[in-house]
């Protein structure tokens, strides 16, 4: 079963990261009937400071997690910290990879998930963000980055007796907007070891790609996929009806950035958020918004989601011979509309009974 996220809770201490999985990962494991439960972990900054200069609370954390049923191979590198602040938008890709704060605490994540790898893991991965937004980005910002990955890399090849991989993930309006540009800009600069993609399937539908092709020509660069966040993206046919404006306008919350593309015959036309795409976009062909929605529930009509994207991903990776993490990130679920926080482990649980049930076949 693949692992579910925790960075759709709020967290920013050890202690809150404790409480988090008796409240939440503990109930989902039982509810799903099973002995034990993948995570992939999301640390602030500061806790995975303060476990990476402290091998005795990474042991601890590691007994909490077992005494659980709980594991975990992979951690979620993107958000620094604030990730529930009211207001997040452009600040969740900050700092960039320019500053030798994303190299700190990616490293330091790196040296928390050597000590909590299961005995059974062959590798651990970390996603990461892809770059940063795309603007102000220089030549100069570009060496900057370059440098930075060839530092983290050293890390990587040294931390654990395991392989530690990075996973870069690529998001529509960052530097890094598609796989094209991910591949683009790792292939050939950077060790294939120790550095991939992070394959997040609902940006991948936000750029309107093609998942079989796209899976190909990371593999064809010399590339692998490290790891494959399942989630689906918001999809309309007709954004400019009366109905589908009114259903989109319902998720239109101003925690997260929403980054809107229309799949025009122009080409693909952006949007930076969905208020935005409201304002800019003819809204005369389909969108599809960066809005992860829940993989087991069909959000209201005349919307719908990409989930066929997921699967369609998936399948290719599996012909291509890949095994990469799989982690459902669906990290909004407080921002839906009319959402009951109470239910969210009821929600985590189901959309992790549709993985298993729609993906066994493709892992």
């Amino acid at each position: 079963m693949p692992a579910y996220c925790t960075n759709v809770h709020p967290a920013e201490d050890l202690a809150g990261v404790v409480a988090q999985l008796d409240r939440y990962a503990v109930p989902v494991r039982e509810e799903l009937g099973a002995d034990t439960l993948a995570l992939g972990l999301w640390l602030s900054a500061p806790v995975a400071t303060a476990l990476a200069a402290d091998v005795t609370a990474r042991r601890g954390l590691r007994a909490e997690l077992d005494a659980r049923g709980l594991t975990v191979s992979t951690l979620n590198a993107f958000p620094y910290g604030g990730f529930h602040d009211e207001v997040v938008k452009h600040a969740v890709y900050l700092p960039r990879w320019t500053d030798r704060r994303r190299v700190g605490y990616t490293a330091d994540c790196a040296t928390v998930l050597a000590d909590l790898l299961p005995d059974s893991a062959a590798y651990g991965s970390i996603s990461t963000l892809p770059l940063g937004w795309r603007e102000p980005w220089t030549a100069a910002d570009d060496a900057r980055a370059r440098a930075a990955f060839g530092t983290i890399t050293q890390v990587l090849r040294t931390v654990s007796d395991r392989p530690i991989r990075l996973a870069v993930e690529p998001e529509p309006g960052c530097v890094l907007d598609t796989v094209a540009d991910a591949v683009g800009w790792l292939a050939g600069n950077v060790d294939p070891e120790y550095v991939g993609l992070c394959l997040d399937t609902c940006h991948l539908a936000v750029s309107f790609a093609d998942p079989a092709p796209t899976v190909a020509s990371i593999y064809d660069a010399g590339l692998s996929v490290v790891k494959v966040q399942a989630s689906a993206a918001l999809e309309v046919a007709s954004p400019g009806s009366p109905e589908s404006a009114a259903a989109l306008a319902e998720f239109a919350e101003p925690r997260y950035l929403h980054q809107v593309r229309e799949n025009s015959p122009l080409g693909v036309l952006a949007a930076d958020d969905l208020p935005d795409a409201f304002a800019e976009l003819p809204a005369d062909h389909p969108w599809r918004v960066h809005f992860h929605v829940p993989l087991h529930a069909a959000p209201p009509a005349p919307l719908t989601s990409t989930t066929g994207v997921l699967l369609a991903a998936l399948a290719a990776l599996r012909s291509a011979g890949a095994a990469p993490h799989i982690e459902v990130e669906t990290y909004t679920w407080s921002v839906l509309p009319g959402f009951d926080q109470a239910g969210l482990s009821s929600g985590i649980a189901a959309e992790l009974r549709w993985a298993a049930e729609n993906l066994g076949a493709l892992v």
